[in-house]
């Protein structure tokens, strides 16, 4: 009996493991980090039980009532403990899952502050006066933008300097000696080049000394001009201030011989003296005039204005100067007749190109003239220009860049030089106005200038017309001159007295005198 007691028994262990196993795989099934106890097998052996048993069991059919009832206690108490750890695996997988859930991440909004004003601030910006007040409220008025540069009213301007008393004895005899020195001015009629060898000798004569370097205009000098007169010494300047600089040479005191002006309130960017009247120097600014300064009459006249328009370059169509040609920044061309009433132009034609730097007209043939645009040069013939639009009769496409300035040489106009940003300087020849004129030379030149410095333009000697002078960019720094084959001439070099950039230089037509201007407004100049 005790024999098959014990097999009964250990029959109902294996059963009960059997179960516990099959219950341990499927929880493993559902999640493989949960570990499920295993069950004390030595106290469902000591519990207690009911008598029924229904284990239907084949191999058990030959055991007693009390052998049944033993094995059904064992087999549910096994089912009871099976269902304990499952559930009790379920929590625990529950808990687990619940804390490797992130925790919400919430933004957390600012307090606001019980104060509204926030950061510190000025109290002139919170209208608030130093006691704590506020201010009253101010009433709002159209605020009115005064303009920077005003027109200079219409009409004639006393030619009183700026830098001297109106009744100064030493400005009345400079009026005077510049009045007779015109009069008994005698004109260069001629014609003949020097040998490149008799003129580099002549060049390399001229110095700069520290009498011959002053400041004339406030400001950059956009333009500058010589006196033709053989015996004295005038440089005329025009700045981006609007000022008109004479400085006289011939004093022995800079500061006796130095007269600035003021006939513009915009940039005076071309001046020339008379051909026809060397008493009479010619401005052209900005803001739409063109005076006439008169030494003999003490007055700068006006001669053409325009409100609406920017002027930016003139050349005289008549060799007695009494028609001009006008180029306007927005790309038109208006025809000037001094010798008519008022101060308008007498045609305004309208060019192909968009902006007009330079106007220039041919020494020989004065029908025609040449115009600088942003990239394109033009030739246009003045008897066919059409007031809705002129198509030019010859265009020079080589440039890449913007054209800075187009000249014709000045003796006979068989050449053309032009300055471009691509940093080279073209020579054509023009000998021919056809349809065409050819490039002759390309001369690397450095023309990148920046912004405060007024752009380079290369200008013919009008004493050796095959000669080019030109601005430099190089160290120690140098006014050059290019024949037009591409060949250095000469470099005027000034030591401690040339320590900036001339920009814009200027020959005297018969004298080797050259005068150079800086972007401070000041004058150097080289003289024999």
């Amino acid at each position: 009996m005790e024999a098959t007691s014990s097999k009964t028994e250990s029959t109902l262990q294996k059963s009960s493991l059997d179960v516990c196993t099959e219950s341990n795989k499927r929880q493993h099934k559902s999640t493989s980090d949960t570990v499920i106890p295993s069950v004390d097998m030595e106290s469902i052996q000591n519990l207690d039980s009911d008598e029924d048993t229904t284990l239907g069991l084949d191999e058990f059919s030959g055991l007693s009532p009390y052998e049944r009832k033993r094995l059904k206690n064992i087999s549910e108490n096994a089912n009871f403990f099976a269902s304990l750890h499952l559930s009790a695996s379920a929590a625990r997988l529950r808990e687990m899952i619940k804390k490797r859930q992130p925790p919400e991440s919430k933004r957390k909004m600012p307090k606001k502050r019980e104060n509204g004003t926030g950061c510190r601030r000025s109290m002139r910006l919170l209208k608030v006066d130093p006691s704590g007040v506020s201010l009253p409220a101010t009433p709002t008025q159209p605020t009115l933008i005064a303009d920077e540069n005003p027109l200079l009213p219409p009409g004639p301007l006393e030619m009183t300097p700026e830098n001297r008393d109106d009744d100064n004895d030493l400005f009345k005899g400079f009026l005077q000696t510049w009045a007779e020195v015109s009069k008994t001015n005698i004109k260069n009629t001629e014609k003949e080049l020097s040998s490149i060898k008799n003129y580099k000798a002549n060049l390399n004569g001229m110095v700069i000394n520290e009498d011959t370097v002053h400041k004339v205009t406030k400001g950059p000098i956009l333009s500058v001009a010589l006196h033709p007169s053989e015996i004295r010494t005038l440089v005329a300047a025009g700045a981006k201030s609007g000022q008109v600089g004479l400085w006289d040479l011939t004093h022995q005191s800079e500061e006796d011989g130095i007269y600035v002006f003021q006939p513009h309130s915009q940039p005076v960017s071309c001046l020339y003296f008379s051909p026809a009247n060397p008493a009479h120097i010619l401005s052209l600014s900005y803001d739409g005039t063109l005076r006439c300064g008169d030494f003999s009459r003490a007055i700068f006249e006006e001669v053409c204005r325009d409100e609406r328009s920017s002027f930016s370059s003139f050349d005289f169509l008549g060799e007695d100067a009494s028609t001009l040609i006008v180029g306007h920044w927005n790309g038109n061309i208006s025809l000037v007749d001094r010798r008519t009433p008022g101060t308008s132009y007498e045609k305004l034609i309208n060019s192909s190109l968009r902006k007009i730097r330079t106007v220039h007209v041919h020494p020989v043939h004065r029908q025609y003239f040449i115009t600088a645009g942003l990239r394109d040069t033009h030739i246009y013939d003045a008897r066919h220009l059409n007031p809705r639009g002129s198509q030019p009769l010859i265009s020079l496409t080589e440039h890449t860049k913007s054209i800075a300035s187009a000249y014709f040489s000045p003796l006979t106009g068989n050449r053309v030089v032009t300055t471009c940003a691509d940093c080279k300087l073209r020579i054509f020849d023009s000998s021919c106005i056809s349809s065409q004129i050819p490039l002759l030379t390309t001369i690397r030149h450095n023309t990148i200038t920046g912004r405060w410095l007024t752009r380079f333009q290369a200008v013919w000697d009008p004493k050796q017309e095959d000669c080019v002078i030109v601005g430099s960019m190089a160290h120690p720094r140098r006014v050059e001159i290019f024949h037009e084959t591409g060949k250095q001439v000469h470099s005027f070099f000034g030591g401690e007295c040339l320590v900036s950039v001339c920009s814009i230089n200027a020959m005297h037509p018969t004298r080797y005198i050259l005068a150079g201007g800086n972007s401070s407004g000041k004058i150097h100049v080289f003289m024999n």
